[in-house]
C-alpha cells in the first residue's frame, strides 16, 4: 500500500472499505471489506435495565472532542489492537479537520471512558471504545446513538459485530445492503456538531421496549 493520506482514507471510507494493521508493532495497514458489516440502527439501540440504572446514576460527566487523542489511546491500550503509529497518525490528522470525532465519559475529571469514529454526510463510522470503568464504553454509546440521531445521521457503522455489541441491538447486513445504506447516507447532509450533547433524560426516553 503507498502512502496513505487523509483524503485516501476519507475516499475509502465512501466506498465502504476501512484501514487496519495486524497489531501495534506492525508498521503496514490494509484494506478491509467485510461480506456482513455491523451496524446500530439508530432507532433501535437496546438499554438494559442494569445500563438504564448507570445511566440514572449520573456520576459521569459526558463531552464531545474534549480528549480525542486520549479515547484513540485508551482504546489502542490493550493486549492487542490494530491500532499503529501509522493509523494513530492517520486518525488525529482527520480529527484536526473535522472528520474523526471522539465522545467521552468522565468521572472525577478523568476519563473513564469513550468511542470515536469518522464522519461522512450522514454516516458514522464507528472505530473503537474502550472502558476503564464498569459501563462506561456503554454509557458512551447510548450518549452517541441518541445525539447522532438528533443531529440527522442515518448509518452507525460498527465495522464488525460482537457480542457486547449485539446486546445493545447492533446487528449484521450483507455487504451489498450495506452500500446502499452507505450511498445514501453519504449523499445526505448532517453535523456532529449541530446539537448539544442530549441529557440522561434524552437518551432514556429513547429505551427501546425490548428492555
Amino acid at each position: 500500500m503507498g502512502e496513505l493520506t487523509p483524503d485516501l482514507l476519507m475516499r475509502a471510507y465512501g466506498m465502504g472499505v476501512f484501514p487496519m494493521a495486524e497489531h501495534r508493532d506492525d508498521p503496514e495497514v490494509f484494506w478491509v471489506d467485510p461480506i456482513r458489516r455491523g451496524i446500530i440502527p439508530l432507532d433501535r439501540f437496546h438499554i438494559s435495565r442494569s445500563l438504564a440504572r448507570a445511566i440514572r446514576h449520573a456520576d459521569y460527566t459526558v463531552t464531545l472532542n474534549r480528549d480525542f487523542s486520549g479515547v484513540v489511546d485508551g482504546c489502542a491500550n490493550r493486549a492487542e489492537t490494530w491500532i499503529n503509529a501509522e493509523i494513530r497518525r492517520l486518525y488525529m490528522a482527520l480529527h484536526e479537520r473535522g472528520d474523526a470525532h471522539s465522545l467521552e465519559i468522565w468521572h472525577n475529571e478523568t476519563l473513564a471512558g469513550g468511542v470515536y469514529g469518522v464522519t461522512l454526510g450522514a454516516a458514522f463510522f464507528g472505530e473503537s471504545m474502550f472502558s476503564r470503568r464498569p459501563n462506561a464504553s456503554k454509557i458512551a454509546l447510548a450518549y452517541l446513538v441518541e445525539h447522532l440521531r438528533r443531529c440527522g445521521f442515518t448509518l452507525f457503522d460498527t465495522q464488525f459485530i460482537t457480542d457486547h455489541l449485539a446486546s445493545l441491538g447492533a446487528l449484521e447486513i450483507p455487504r451489498a445492503d450495506y452500500h446502499k445504506a452507505l450511498t445514501w447516507a453519504t449523499g445526505q447532509q448532517a453535523d456532529i456538531t449541530a446539537q448539544s450533547l442530549p441529557s440522561a433524560w434524552d437518551v432514556l426516553q429513547r429505551r427501546t421496549q425490548t428492555s
